[in-house]
C-alpha cells in the first residue's frame, strides 16, 4: 500500500512538474548555467533590460531610436544606455555574489512583463527582487526587492549608475529634494555619444515604505567618472521582511529637447506615483494589450511558446512613437537596431492584426522618412522613393558598404509599400490613406516605373537585384522582387481610386509587362539564372503569402514541394518554416504545417528561457523576425486570417490533429474574436 502510494506520488509530482514546466504565462529557470546563458527582455517598446546570471545584475538597457556613428562599418548603430539596475546588497557586512548564494532562479512572466530572481543568503536572508520596464511610462523602470531575515542582520543596498564604455565626457549628479513628506534621492548620470551626436541621460531613486523621516538615510560614494552609487542600510529583525525599490529613467536628445532635466522629472514623478501605483498601471497596461491572443487547446509547451512570441512582439514596440523594431528589438545591440524588411512584412503584418495601432507606428516609421527615400531613388538615377535596406534615425542607407544588400535588395521598397496597403485594409481608414498611405504608395510605383527596362511585352525586367533569398546576389528576374513590385503598382492604383485620385496609367501597364518565369514542369522559378541551389530563405512561396499572385492551390502546392527540399538545415532564418506552415495549413495538411512550424523555431531555441536565434543553433537572440513569421503562420495559416481590401476575413485552413482548437482574440480595429476547431 505504501509503495503503491509512493508510486502515485512520484506520478503526481512528476506531472506536476511538467505543468510547471508548461506554465503558459511563466517561464521558469531553476537550474541557471551561467556560461550557457542566454538573457530574455523585458521591455515597454522604448526600453529593453536584457538579464544577467549574476544576482543583482541586468546585461544591459537598450533605448529604441538611439543611434549613433561608432562600432561596425561606418554606420549608425544601436547604444547601450545607462545601467541603470545594476545594484550590490551586502549582509552583515559580506557582499552577495554568485559564489555565496544558494537556490538561485530566475522567471519571467509574460502575462504583466516582469522579471523575478530570487535566491537564498545562507541561513541568514532569502532575497526576491522583480524589475520592469514600465509600460505605463515609456522611459521608467522600476525593480522591487525584498529581503527576508532567517535571523538578525543588517543590509546595506546600493544602487548603482555605470556608464557604457562607448559612451564619453561622463558627467555625475546627485541631488536630494526635501519635501514635507518626502525626500527624493536623485542619483543621475549623463555623457555624449562617441560623435558627440546624441546626449544620454539616467536618473534613479530609491522608494521606500517607510515614513517620512523615518526611511533610511541615503549616502551618495562617487568611485570614478564612469560608476558613482547611492546606498543606504537597514537592520531587519528575525522573521520580518524589508521592502525597498528602486525607479530610473532614461531618455536621450533623439527623445527630449532637454534629456538631462527630464529624466530627473520622469524620476521624481516615479517616485510619488509610489510603487504600488506602478506596477498596477503597469499590469492594467499589459492586460489591455493581452485581450489580442492566441490561444491553443490541446499543447501546453506551444501555447508558453506562443505567448513568448507574442510577448517579444508587443515588448519590442509601442503604440505613439513612430519607431519599427529591427530583427533583435530591444534585446541588445543586433544588427545595429538597424530597420529591414524584417519590420515591414515579418513583424507588421502579425502586429497589425492584433494590434493596429501599434502597426500603426511602424508604417510611420517609413513614412516619416519618405523624403531620404526620395533622395536616395534621385541618387541611383531612379524616379519616386526607394527605400534603404537597412535603416536607422535618418532614414538614409546604413548597410555597410561591404554588403550587396544595400543597392541591390530593392524588394524592400515593395515590401514598405506592402506594409502601407494592408494597414489601410484593416483600418478602412480613408483619411490616413490620403495623407500618408498614397505618398507612399505613389512614390514607390513611380520607382518601379522607372527601375524596369522595358524589353517589349512580358518583358518589363527587374535585373540586377538581390532577391529576398539573399544567397542570390545580382540575378534577374527575380520571383520575390517581380512580384512585389507587380502588387505595388497595383496597389497604388487601386488606392487611386478609392481616393478618386488619377493613377499613373504607366503603373498597370509596368505591373502587367513585369515577367514571374517558370520551369518548363510549371515549378514558378525563383530567377532567371536559377537551377535548383539551395536556398537561404522563403522567395518564390512568398508569391502566396503574402502577395497573393500566386492563387491556385495546385501550383502553391507544386511550388511548395520543391523549395522545401531546397532550404538546407543550417544557416536559414526561422521566418522560412513559418511561410511553409502557413500554406500548408491553408492547403489543408495540418500535419506538414504542423511539421515546419515547430521546426521554424524549436531548434532555434536557447536556455534558459526558450529566447529564440535567428538560425538553428544559433546564439543570438532574440530574434523577432522570426517570432513575426511564425505568429504570421498561426493568424493567417492555422487561423485562416486573410487581410483584402475589405478588411480581415477567414478562409479555410486546417489544425494538426495534436491541437483541439486555436481561438485568436482582439482581431482588428473591432477586437473579434476567430475560433478554428
Amino acid at each position: 500500500m505504501n509503495k503503491l502510494y509512493l508510486r502515485l506520488f512520484s506520478i503526481c509530482l512528476f506531472f506536476s512538474t511538467i505543468a510547471s514546466a508548461q506554465d503558459e504565462w511563466i517561464v521558469k529557470a531553476d537550474k541557471i548555467n551561467p556560461s550557457n546563458y542566454y538573457g530574455v527582455t523585458v521591455a515597454n517598446g522604448m526600453i529593453g533590460i536584457v538579464s544577467s546570471p549574476e544576482p543583482f545584475k541586468v546585461k544591459n538597457v537598450v533605448l529604441a531610436g538611439a543611434y549613433d556613428l561608432y562600432g561596425r562599418g561606418r554606420v549608425s548603430n544601436f547604444l547601450n544606455s545607462f545601467n541603470l539596475l545594476n545594484m550590490y546588497l551586502e549582509i552583515n557586512d559580506k557582499r552577495i555574489d554568485a559564489g555565496n548564494i544558494s537556490n538561485f532562479k530566475q522567471e519571467l512572466d509574460m502575462q504583466h512583463a516582469a522579471f523575478t530572481t530570487s535566491f537564498d543568503f545562507g541561513d541568514e536572508a532569502a532575497v526576491k527582487y522583480t524589475y520592469y520596464s514600465l509600460r505605463n511610462l515609456p522611459f521608467t523602470v522600476l525593480m522591487d526587492i525584498s529581503v527576508t531575515a532567517k535571523k538578525p542582520i543588517k543590509i546595506t543596498a546600493a544602487s548603482v549608475m555605470e556608464a557604457p564604455d562607448a559612451l564619453k565626457d561622463v558627467q555625475n549628479y546627485y541631488n536630494e529634494i526635501d519635501r514635507p513628506h518626502v525626500t527624493i534621492s536623485l542619483l543621475t548620470s549623463t555623457a555624449k555619444s562617441p560623435t558627440g551626436k546624441l546626449q544620454l541621460c539616467a536618473s534613479n531613486t530609491f522608494l521606500f515604505n517607510e515614513q517620512h523621516g523615518q526611511e533610511p538615510r541615503v549616502i551618495h560614494e562617487m568611485w570614478d567618472n564612469n560608476m558613482h552609487l547611492m546606498k543606504f542600510s537597514k537592520t531587519i529583525a528575525a522573521g520580518q521582511t524589508y521592502q525597498y525599490a528602486v525607479a530610473g529613467s532614461s531618455i536621450t536628445s533623439a527623445h527630449d529637447a532637454d534629456p538631462l532635466n527630464q529624466a530627473e522629472r520622469l524620476t521624481m514623478f516615479a517616485k510619488l506615483e509610489g510603487r504600488d501605483r506602478l506596477i498596477q498601471y503597469h499590469k492594467q497596461a499589459w492586460d489591455e494589450l493581452w485581450k489580442s491572443d492566441i490561444k491553443i487547446e490541446g499543447d501546453p509547451q506551444v501555447q508558453q511558446d506562443v505567448h513568448s512570441m507574442l510577448y517579444h512582439l508587443y515588448s519590442f514596440s509601442r503604440a505613439g512613437t513612430a519607431y519599427s523594431p529591427s530583427p533583435m528589438g530591444l534585446s541588445g545591440l543586433g544588427y545595429n537596431g538597424h530597420v529591414f524588411w524584417d519590420a515591414d512584412l515579418w513583424m507588421f503584418p502579425a502586429v497589425l492584426v492584433l494590434h493596429p495601432d501599434i502597426a500603426k507606428s511602424m508604417v510611420e516609421y517609413r513614412f516619416q522618412r519618405l523624403a531620404m527615400a526620395k533622395q536616395n531613388a534621385f541618387a541611383h538615377g531612379y524616379k519616386g522613393a526607394m527605400f534603404p535596406w537597412e535603416s536607422a534615425d535618418s532614414g538614409v542607407e546604413e548597410t555597410p558598404v561591404w554588403a550587396l544588400s544595400g543597392p541591390f535588395e530593392h524588394h524592400i521598397t515593395a515590401d514598405v509599400a506592402l506594409a502601407a496597403w494592408k494597414y489601410y485594409c484593416v483600418t478602412q481608414d480613408k483619411q490616413w490613406l490620403q495623407e500618408k498611405g498614397w505618398p507612399i504608395l505613389s512614390a514607390t510605383a513611380d520607382f518601379w516605373t522607372s527601375r524596369v527596362e522595358r524589353n517589349g511585352p512580358g518583358h518589363y525586367d527587374i535585373k540586377d537585384v538581390v532577391a529576398a533569398d539573399e544567397w542570390a546576389e545580382n540575378v534577374d528576374n527575380n520571383a520575390f522582387t517581380n512580384a512585389a513590385a507587380k502588387a505595388n503598382l497595383q496597389f497604388a492604383t487601386e488606392a487611386a481610386k478609392i481616393l478618386g485620385l488619377k493613377a499613373d496609367p504607366d503603373w498597370q501597364v509596368v505591373a502587367d509587362n513585369i515577367p514571374i518565369l517558370k520551369f518548363p514542369d510549371g515549378v514558378t522559378k525563383e530567377f532567371a539564372a536559377y537551377h535548383g541551389e539551395g536556398i537561404k530563405q522563403a522567395d518564390v512561396n512568398l508569391l502566396a503569402y503574402p502577395l497573393n499572385t500566386i492563387t491556385d492551390p495546385a501550383q502553391i502546392k507544386k511550388d511548395l514541394e520543391y523549395y522545401e527540399t531546397r532550404v538546407p538545415n543550417a544557416g536559414t532564418p526561422a521566418m522560412t518554416q513559418a511561410v511553409f506552415a502557413l500554406l500548408y495549413a491553408r492547403l489543408g495538411n495540418g500535419e506538414k504545417a504542423y511539421h515546419f512550424f515547430k521546426d521554424a523555431y524549436e531548434p532555434n531555441l536557447n536556455p534558459p528561457f526558450r529566447v529564440i536565434a535567428e538560425t538553428k543553433g544559433g546564439t543570438n537572440p532574440y530574434f523577432a523576425t522570426g517570432a513575426g513569421g511564425i505568429i504570421q503562420s498561426l493568424l493567417m495559416g492555422f487561423g485562416g486570417l486573410d487581410i483584402t481590401d475589405k478588411g480581415i476575413v477567414q478562409v479555410k485552413s486546417k489544425l494538426p490533429s495534436k491541437w483541439k482548437s486555436i481561438t485568436i482574440t482582439g482581431v482588428g480595429p473591432d477586437k473579434k474574436t476567430y475560433i478554428v476547431k
